[in-house]
């Protein structure tokens, strides 16, 4: 056969292939090259049963200074920056009010008022909190960061690169693959050589999922057994004719690096479209939000790997919720996507409870930055904040030492930031406080669970070594 009419054969028929959900966000910088150009690398990990980590992002850069407010003598600082412009929440104990929450180690705190569910999770110590998480190279003061001794995150305040930084684990130059895909490479020999990825995204395609070797399974909402559909073939003869020859191809040019690659991710694809055969139904009642049910497919995943089952010891998950740019508007805003977060995260975890699997998940939280303690913009109760730095992250699940703060002491001795403008932790006069505990820390903590050893650190976080603390302790 010609090879002009091999490439329009093709071109006719790709259209009865499956959308390559198993295609990784590398391809767009070639990491394709990357994944088949190098040997498998080899895992090291250690058994224990099933475990699964479940990332959900918050787009935009979340103001975790209005969702985690101290309530004694700090409140008075917070309400004097932020409640002339009507953007602090009230502490008088009514229902627009700061819900209190009282963590063992530090002081008196409230979340906002509309995280009820997660407040109630902190209480029953399946959530914690970790304070002052942002991208850093090694660890920055003040005065480090303003006579420029201390090594600057790449590109710091910026959204893209920020995104980028938080899912590569990588805050001194960009990346092409992420920590959670990282972290795939090493434990996935745990999955008995299941075909079905480690890692999966239910919110399109996320450098956090790509590996080495990893390549994420990108499905959507909806019914899982139709998330991966082979269109355009049926049972005539010219129907299985064409099917067959779609097949074969797939078997030629194998010596060509792209041509294999294209081949084994149609492969890929098709045996994993061949697991999602059903539909597995839950009792937990998800909320009807993009989050929920986001939240609701990777449960139904889990289940499956339960009744299917899929062999796998170890997953990874992405999901995500946007709108959290918040230069104006933030109180209404607000309001909306911390009830949608707060709904979303109390019935993923009360879904885990109903699968036996609370032990062994653990959902944790990510965002691009945190946002300046100063408002921006004019007029009472419309106003915003800026891109800032450091950012309050929660950790849930019944293997969380929930109820508490979490974090590296700052320039106060404690683990929550001084809410000063031009203070210790504030990178010139807007409140941009500086993070005590890098993402590094924050994922390797994580990994920790999740059976990384200590050869695999430098490989899945290379500026771990820069902190003295390698694990935070919040699980």
């Amino acid at each position: 056969m010609k090879k002009h009419n091999r490439r329009e054969f093709i071109q006719r028929t790709g259209c009865a292939a499956i959308g390559m959900a198993a295609a990784s966000a590398g391809f767009k910088k070639l990491g394709l090259m990357n994944l088949y150009a190098q040997n498998a690398i080899t895992q090291s990990a250690t058994a224990g049963g099933y475990k699964a980590l479940v990332c959900i992002f918050l787009a935009g850069g979340n103001d975790g200074n209005n969702m985690v407010v101290p309530v004694d003598g700090g409140y008075t600082a917070y309400s004097a920056v932020r409640g002339p412009a009507g953007l602090a929440i009230g502490n008088n104990g009514g229902p627009t009010d700061l819900l209190p929450m009282n963590p063992i180690s530090i002081g008196h705190f409230g979340l906002h008022p509309n995280m009820p569910e997660l407040v109630n999770l902190f209480n029953l110590q399946k959530l914690a909190v970790v304070c002052n998480v942002g991208t850093l190279v090694q660890p920055t003061t003040r005065t480090t960061f303003r006579n420029g001794t201390a090594k600057r995150p790449y590109q710091l305040f910026s959204h893209s690169d920020q995104v980028e930084i938080y899912q590569t684990g990588i805050a001194n130059s960009q990346g092409n693959t992420g920590w959670g895909g990282r972290m795939a490479d090493r434990v996935v020999s745990l999955n008995s050589g299941s075909g079905f990825p480690v890692v999966t995204s239910v919110s399109g395609a996320a450098v956090f999922g790509q590996g080495l070797s990893t390549r994420p399974l990108t499905i959507s909402t909806g019914a899982l057994n139709q998330v991966l559909v082979l269109s355009g073939f049926n049972a005539t003869p010219e129907s299985v004719a064409r099917r067959n020859a779609f097949d074969f191809l797939r078997t030629i040019d194998r010596n060509a690096t792209l041509v294999a690659a294209a081949s084994d991710g149609t492969d890929e694809s098709i045996n994993i479209m061949g697991q999602l055969t059903t539909d597995p139904t839950l009792t937990t009642v998800f909320p009807n939000s993009g989050l929920g049910n986001q939240l609701k497919q990777v449960a139904k995943v889990m289940k499956l790997n339960q009744t299917a089952p899929l062999n796998l010891q170890r997953q990874i998950f992405f999901t995500s919720i946007g709108g959290f740019d918040t230069h104006q508007n933030e109180i209404s805003s607000h309001n909306t996507l911390y009830t949608q977060l707060s709904k979303a995260m109390d019935a993923f975890y009360n879904a885990t409870v109903e699968l036996g699997l609370s032990t062994q998940v653990t959902t944790f939280l990510l965002s691009d930055f945190g946002r300046t303690f100063q408002p921006s913009g004019s007029g009472i109760g419309t106003v915003g904040t800026d891109h800032a730095w450091a950012n309050h992250l929660f950790v849930m699940g019944d293997a969380v030492k929930g109820g508490n703060f979490y974090g590296t002491p700052g320039s106060n001795g404690t683990v929550f930031p001084t809410l000063q403008l031009q203070g210790p932790d504030d990178t010139d006069q807007r409140g941009r406080w500086i993070p005590t505990s890098s993402v590094d820390q924050y994922a390797a903590t994580l990994g920790a669970w999740f059976g990384l050893q200590a050869a695999d650190y430098p490989i899945v976080f290379p500026l771990l070594s820069n902190f003295p603390t390698q694990n935070l302790g919040f699980i």
